[in-house]
Order: structure tokens, then sequence, then C-alpha cells
């Protein structure tokens, strides 16, 4: 295959029309979690198409062809993010398609929930880089969400039985959080919070 450029890969927000990627990407996902030989939790037609349509997906497209994914998900109503499942295809590795993809995500989940904690739980090492150099820090499993319908989709990971077994303490992957109000060089009061909300007009 040609060498392809960057610049000619677009990054965008997924929409209804790119469900016709849906099946390449669950191959690519299953492809990769084989050769890994790690757990990815699996998903279906219908769950990544529903993602496309509410506007919480990103693919990644060269000249038609299918070179990366990721999508966006939100569990305890909406306090906490995550961006999952990140893709790229073997095709297209090695010329920074999962940063640009990573960066997308992150973007539109800072967008439309600014006050949300974004987190991840990753086994790969690059995805660990790109969550760091974005402001993710380290935590144990107790600090994200106690949200069962997420942790129920580690339940088709080849590793989950570590999961179970340590009491949902920690596995094989590693947690880190965003944590947005900690990016914030001073931390507003509450108190103030609410006389703010109070002159907007904000229930």
């Amino acid at each position: 295959m040609e060498q392809t450029d960057n610049k000619e890969i677009e990054v965008i927000v997924a929409s209804p029309e790119h469900e016709v990627y849906v099946d390449t990407i669950l191959q690519t996902i299953a492809d990769a979690a084989k050769v890994r030989g790690t757990g990815i939790a699996k998903r279906t037609h219908e769950y990544l198409a529903t993602k496309m349509k509410e506007a919480k997906a990103v693919i990644a497209l060269s000249n038609g062809r299918f070179a990366g994914f990721s999508y966006i998900e939100t569990w305890g109503n909406k306090t906490y993010v995550t961006t999952s499942g990140l893709i790229v295809h073997p095709d297209f590795r090695g010329l920074g398609v999962a940063k640009r993809i990573k960066d997308l995500t992150f973007s539109l989940a800072r967008v439309r929930w600014p006050h949300a904690k974004i987190f991840s739980l990753t086994s790969g090492a690059a995805v660990m880089a790109m969550n760091t150099h974005l402001g993710y820090q380290p935590v144990t499993f107790a600090d994200l969400t106690d949200d069962e319908s997420f942790w129920r989709g580690c339940e088709g990971c080849v590793n989950v039985d570590v999961l179970h077994r340590t009491g949902r303490k920690y596995c094989i992957c590693t947690a880190m959080l965003y944590d947005p109000e900690e990016h914030l060089p001073v931390k507003i009061p509450e108190t103030v919070l609410e006389r703010i909300k109070a002159m907007d007009g904000v229930k």
C-alpha cells in the first residue's frame, strides 16, 4: 500500500451516514484484541451506530477508507465521561491518527459536559501517554464511577476474573482521571457558585 500522509486523513465527529463503517470498526477492534492478547470490551453494531447518531463518536477516514475510531460514554447522571474504544486500522498506524482522534473526543467531551470528570481504563502505554498529555492523573479504581452499567462493560474482557478477584479494586488496566475542577488555578467556593447560579437564573 502507498504511504498515506497524515494530512490526507480526515478526523471528524461521526454522524448517521458513517454507520456503513461499523462492521469494519468492530472487526478491527476484535483483531487488535487478538494481537495484543488483552481484553477490549465488546460492543454491538447497534451500540456504535447509536453513538454516531448521538454525535458521541469520532471517526478517521482517508479517501473513504476507515482509518480510526473512538466514542464517548457518560456515567453517573453525566458526572463522569469516558472516551473509549480508541482504535486505528493497521494500515494507518504510526501517522499520529490516534492522537488526533483522542484530542477530538476529549474536546467534544469537554464541550458537551464541561463539569464532568473524564476517566480512562487502559492497558496501552500509548493511550496512557496521550492521557497524561491531556492532563489525566493515575487514580485508584475507587475514584472512578460506581455506575454498575459501566462496570458491566468489563464483563466481555478476558481479564474480568482479575477484576472480580480483587473486589473491583484493581485489574490489568490502569485507571486515569481528568478532573476539570483540579485544572482551575483557584477553586471558587460553593457559596459563590450558588450565588452566581441564582443571578443567572440557573436551577
